[in-house]
């Protein structure tokens, strides 16, 4: 774990400060909004989708905390968010202050105008108070513009903000060592084959088919290739069920509005594309869009948007195996070759809703960083997904390491990130042969909070809070089975080994792919 510094206490405690008040007009305040720099959101939210409920308050006593959570994250466009935040507030109670005032003073010009109603008089009197209620109607319409301007804004820039880091988290952009999958030494190195030779010379990868058919970053999986892939499907969901995981295949479609609500943009924070949209016009008419699922995590998060769960129904854990759709698959290149980045993949995810901690909902404020009992009901879920990984990869034979992932490699919705890596012999000259095969994150209540997924709750005077997620990859098969090419691959046979957990899922329990074509040779 990580040591908390000063600067972070500090920052955690920081004071509210007071900003210079500014006076408002309607035109002043979209000003003031385009200047804000908010980009709007690349989608409509339509009538039926999750309305938001953003902890404003937590954002606006702690704006210094936010900025620095920006600036560790790589968010720096929006470290500012969290002080435009507060001083939009600040400008709203004044507002709504002058609103008070304004309703007081209608309230006596009705009464007013009551009384003149019955009294005989050449009516210069009420004529004067029904201007002026007139015109008090029309200030009053102003500023409930203007609050409703402000509240849209306020959410928009809190929208923009990254989940809060784990102190678990190194700060910067080095993981932290947790430890080793079959030993900490990585294994000989041999001739270092890649596995796009293995599979072309072995005839189970064809990307020149791929490349006529869709392009770079595709590619075909063929005869015992296709079989590991059903068979590693097979294998990774038997682990997850005799853990007490419930089985659930997802949609590969998704709305628009839910892939945001997961931290998941269309466009990253550098412009980079990050999902597929599809054009379809018999969604203009509704106002939504669909992407395809970067990851089953998407359908998985909004299968539960705005429902509420009962404490003893978690934590509810679901695992499946879904194809993921990935746009920014990166450019070409010897460390993107072969299967290790691709534009679609078979992945087998796992997703949990936990209850959240006693620290979290005392005042319904949000996630409490300064809270030292964090081995709660969603730590230990975590937990259970790294242990799963493990469990996999350790079956497979593969050696890897277990990262504390740093704040620069969080996405939006992660407060803490772990990431396994697996050896991958032709890759010796990047990172050390090191690959990511898995990931799991806990989001806190993130993504609840925009999917407007809660709990009912018994803790004093609070009722309901907004649930946990966390998500976990159980495998993603094209590096596994890059990695299992490359390893198990036997240069004097020309043959590659199929680890033992895997067998029983293959025809005739095959030991070794390529030994019958040697054979019959």
């Amino acid at each position: 774990m990580i040591e908390r510094t000063d600067k972070d206490k500090i920052l955690r405690k920081s004071a509210m400060s007071r900003t210079s008040r500014k006076r408002w007009s309607t035109r002043a305040l979209h000003k003031q909004f385009r200047s804000h720099g908010t980009i709007k959101r690349p989608y409509t939210r339509p009538t039926f989708a999750p309305k938001p409920t953003l902890d404003l308050k937590h954002i606006r006593q702690n704006p210094g905390l936010y900025e620095q959570n920006c600036n560790d994250r790589n968010y720096a466009p929006y470290a500012k968010n969290g002080w435009k935040v507060l001083e939009l507030h600040e400008q709203l109670v004044l507002q709504q202050r002058q609103a008070v005032e304004l309703r007081q003073r209608n309230n006596v010009l009705a009464k007013e105008l009551k009384k003149s109603a019955t009294e005989v008089n050449d009516g210069g009197d009420r004529a004067s108070l029904l201007q002026e209620a007139r015109l008090l109607k029309g200030k009053l319409a102003e500023i409930e513009k203007r609050e409703k301007l402000a509240q849209e804004e306020m959410e928009a820039l809190a929208l923009e903000l990254p989940n809060l880091s784990s102190l678990h988290t190194p700060v910067g952009e080095d993981p932290a060592v947790l430890g080793y999958i079959n030993g900490n030494v990585v294994p000989a190195d041999g001739n270092g084959k890649s596995h796009v030779d293995i599979g072309v010379e072995l005839d189970l990868l064809d990307f020149e088919a791929s490349a006529t058919t869709s392009g770079w970053g595709w590619y075909f999986l063929k005869n015992e290739a296709a079989l590991l892939e059903q068979a590693l499907i097979q294998y990774a969901l038997s682990v997850a069920l005799k853990r007490g995981w419930r089985v659930m295949t997802p949609p590969s479609l998704v709305y628009s509005h839910i892939a945001s609500a997961c931290g998941f943009m269309p466009r990253d924070q550098h412009g980079e594309t990050q999902v597929y949209g599809i054009g379809q016009e018999v969604q203009a008419a509704s106002g939504a869009s669909l992407v395809l699922a970067g990851t089953a995590e998407i359908p998985f998060a909004g299968s539960q948007a705005n429902k509420t769960f009962a404490e003893t129904d978690l934590p509810l854990k679901v695992t499946g195996p879904s194809r993921c759709y990935r746009a920014e698959a990166g450019a070409r290149g010897v460390d993107t070759k072969g299967l290790y980045r691709v534009h679609e993949f078979t992945k087998v995810e796992m997703f949990a809703w936990t209850v959240p901690p006693a620290s979290s909902t005392t005042e319904n404020e949000g996630f409490d960083m300064d809270d030292e009992q964090q081995q709660t009901q969603t730590e230990e879920v975590f937990d259970e997904m790294i242990a799963i990984q493990t469990e996999i990869l350790t079956s497979l034979g593969l050696h890897a390491r277990v990262l504390e992932m740093p704040t620069t490699d969080l996405g939006a919705s992660a407060t803490r990130k772990v990431d396994i890596e697996a050896w991958f012999p032709s890759r010796a000259s990047i990172n050390n042969g090191y690959g990511e095969v898995t990931s799991a994150s806990i989001c806190t209540d993130y993504q609840a909070r925009r999917l407007n997924t809660k709990i009912k709750l018994e803790r004093g005077d609070v009722k309901s809070a907004f649930v946990h997620t966390v998500n976990g990859t159980a495998l993603a098969v094209p590096r596994i089975l890059a990695c299992l090419l490359e390893n198990g691959w036997d240069g004097r046979t020309g043959t590659v080994e199929v680890p033992r957990c895997l067998r029983k899922w293959m025809p005739g329990e095959l030991e070794r792919i390529g030994a019958s074509r040697r054979q019959a040779q």
